[in-house]
């Protein structure tokens, strides 16, 4: 929302989807009201075929410069540590990994003929390296992120730009079920600002906050014992 919000100007056409319709229909008045032309949706992420259908009859209308692909849904381990079921993983595969792909996959053929556009793909923090409280989320974020990393370089000659997003901690209804510690919490406008410079800059990777930033990638990189521990001590492993 605090994105389309920030792009939201006369001259610029924003194509909007999302779960609820209530939603979509405040940031749809909000970015209207900005001078923004907004064509919004109510879709599921994980229905390939809705999406893409739609994506591409806006391309038609709309040739899209840039796609921000943007879905994300949690699980956790169960009170007494027991680990997620299937039924608890399948919609967090279906949406954070499928429903991201798929949102931009279509997209991808009409701006290889334009030899043009910019694919942002937003992944997490948690993708670094895998924390025992939600395994299915670390799995499925850690995957946007390897094969946006990927795609980059496949597109890249094309004149297509990538960028892998991966933010920590930011004030939304999902960070707010997340009963663990939330260090450098940030706001939405910031994080939207944040995004904004970095694709703006054609970055690779845009991770924030620094200092989490820091943390997460020593973590990935530390003997597995290490790591372990310090996971332990911040309150992100076992219950």
């Amino acid at each position: 929302m605090a994105l389309a919000e920030l792009y939201a100007a006369p001259g610029i056409t924003l194509a909007l989807t999302g779960k609820d319709q209530d939603k979509l229909d405040e940031i749809t008045k909000t970015c209207e009201t900005a001078g923004a032309h907004v064509i919004s949706e109510e879709i599921d992420i994980a229905d390939y075929d809705a999406i893409s259908t739609w994506v591409l009859d806006v391309d038609k209308d709309f040739p899209i410069d840039l796609v921000i692909a943007n879905a994300g849904v949690t699980s956790s381990i169960g009170k007494d540590s027991s680990p997620e079921t299937w039924e608890q993983m399948k919609p967090v595969f279906d949406i954070n990994l499928h429903g991201t792909l798929g949102t931009f996959t279509p997209l991808v053929e009409p701006m290889r003929k334009r030899q043009r556009g910019q694919i942002a793909i937003v992944s997490s923090l948690a993708a670094y390296r895998g924390l025992p409280v939600t395994p299915a989320y670390c799995a499925s974020k850690a995957a946007t992120k390897v094969y946006g990393e990927a795609l980059r370089g496949v597109l890249s000659a094309d004149g297509i730009g990538v960028s892998v997003i991966c933010p920590g901690f930011v004030e939304t209804a999902m960070s707010d079920k997340f009963h663990r510690p939330k260090p450098f919490m940030t706001t939405p406008k910031k994080a939207a600002k944040i995004i904004r410079n970095g694709l703006k800059a054609n970055r690779a990777r845009i991770s924030f906050p620094f200092p989490l930033n820091l943390g997460v990638w020593f973590l990935s990189i530390s003997p597995a014992p290490i790591a372990e521990r310090l996971i332990d001590i911040f309150k992100y492993g076992r219950n």
